[in-house]
């Protein structure tokens, strides 16, 4: 019997799982930006996955071991969070967008995909909400597992999957109507089609659910909604039963009013926004995502020459739009619409954020505590004791000087250093 009982012993003792010892890193910059404020002679102790302690260095008990990084001249932020992007997209001026979904092959997209994940990654931004993968399918739910596994590098992903749409509303389209052409996002119609849809997509792998409230399908292609009040209810009301948030594209008014009214969490662009829709989300607590920089982009790639041409309509109407939100006190998520533009230069939407009459300190926080916030990203967006590493440090002090944020000199996500200048 003491044989058998020690034999047991040893089984149960190889069979155990083995934890590795603790290993430890002090970052030592000049400014700690926690997702609130500016802290200065703050050190960040990170041990494995996360942070273990910050504050003044008396403060902090050092172990011994601890692996120490002198980071002077810089300021450590939270890791960034791109709150719109396309990893599948490349931009436009490189290949439409038709020619994107029905001209490449989705090895080759996977592959862009891939190369798109680190550029996001190396730029600072541990993590992104990536609202559709434009006809690639539930592409984007493989990509978040491999990042996951470490597989490959890149940023912890939101996928949305193939995002939904109304029957008949999105591209790519043609004249031939005998011509039955791959779509960039998942139909769906009435109150059990589209609750089907949100379901399926979950199923899938969709961790926010992204829906098209209008889309340019009106007259002589003008925009126009999509999806009835009761349609969006029922998409938004399956989402957030299953924990999920769902994030409208919206264009127009009568689109937004709509999306607005069934409970979204997030309008994406937002250019029918007025002060009575503002109004509204403000006491709804719905967020806006302008993608200024998709605009900006756009008009560029139709021969705008910012600085040296007048600004177009379309980029005067988005800074009204984006000063009407912020003046009424609408929540600002940080999102470009990458992908329209280059993925690693995600920062280009921070510095028009500013451009466009928010503070930096605003900015950084949108791209940080507010979009962890919004997105239910709980140990995100904050330097936090028990929160996980993810960790930015920037050159100079981006809080003065907006564009310090593109000067990446460390990154680091899941306590993991994937750059370091």
């Amino acid at each position: 019997m003491k044989i058998k009982a020690l034999f047991l012993l040893i089984i149960l003792f190889l069979s155990a799982p083995v934890f590795a010892q603790n290993s430890y890193t002090l970052l030592k910059p000049d400014r700690v930006f926690d997702g609130k404020q500016i802290h200065t002679n703050w050190v960040v102790l990170v041990n494995g996955d996360h942070i273990e302690a910050v504050g003044e260095s008396a403060s902090v008990k050092i172990p011994s071991s601890a692996k120490i990084i002198d980071l002077k001249g810089t300021t450590l932020l939270p890791g960034l969070i791109e709150g719109h992007s396309h990893l599948f997209l490349h931009p436009y001026n490189e290949t439409g967008w038709n020619e994107q979904v029905l001209t490449e092959s989705r090895a080759e997209r996977i592959a862009r995909a891939v190369e798109h994940a680190k550029s996001t990654l190396m730029a600072g931004f541990t993590t992104v909400r990536d609202l559709g993968t434009e006809g690639a399918g539930y592409d984007d739910a493989g990509l978040k597992e491999a990042i996951n596994k470490v597989v490959i590098p890149g940023p912890r992903i939101l996928a949305a999957t193939r995002a939904i749409v109304a029957t008949g509303s999105y591209g790519p389209k043609s004249n031939v109507t005998e011509v039955i052409f791959p779509k960039g996002a998942e139909e769906a119609d009435g109150v059990e089609g589209i609750t089907h849809v949100v379901r399926s997509q979950i199923g899938h792998g969709a961790d926010v659910i992204k829906l098209y409230a209008d889309y340019r399908w009106g007259p002589d292609d003008t925009p126009a909604p999509t999806f009835t009040i009761d349609e969006l209810k029922a998409a938004v009301a399956t989402a957030h039963s299953s924990g999920r948030k769902v994030a409208a594209h919206s264009g127009t008014t009568e689109g937004m009013r709509r999306a607005i009214e069934a409970g979204v969490n997030t309008i994406e662009h937002g250019d029918g926004g007025t002060p009575e829709l503002f109004k509204l989300m403000k006491e709804k607590g719905i967020a806006l995502c302008p993608t200024l920089a998709a605009t900006e982009a756009i008009n560029g790639y139709h021969g705008w020459q910012k600085g040296i041409e007048p600004d177009p309509d379309g980029v005067k109407h988005k800074h009204q739009i984006f000063t009407e939100a912020f003046k009424a006190g609408v929540i600002i998520c940080m999102g470009g619409d990458v992908g329209v533009f280059p993925h690693g230069d995600n920062a280009r939407e921070m510095l028009l954020m500013v451009d466009y009459g928010m503070k930096p300190i605003d900015v950084l926080r949108s791209a940080t505590s507010v979009n962890a916030d919004v997105f239910g990203l709980e140990r995100l967006g904050n330097i936090k004791a028990g929160y996980l590493a993810d960790i930015t440090v920037v050159s100079g002090d981006p809080s003065l000087d907006i564009k310090a944020v593109k000067q990446v000199k460390l990154v680091m996500k899941n306590g993991i250093v994937y750059l370091q200048k």
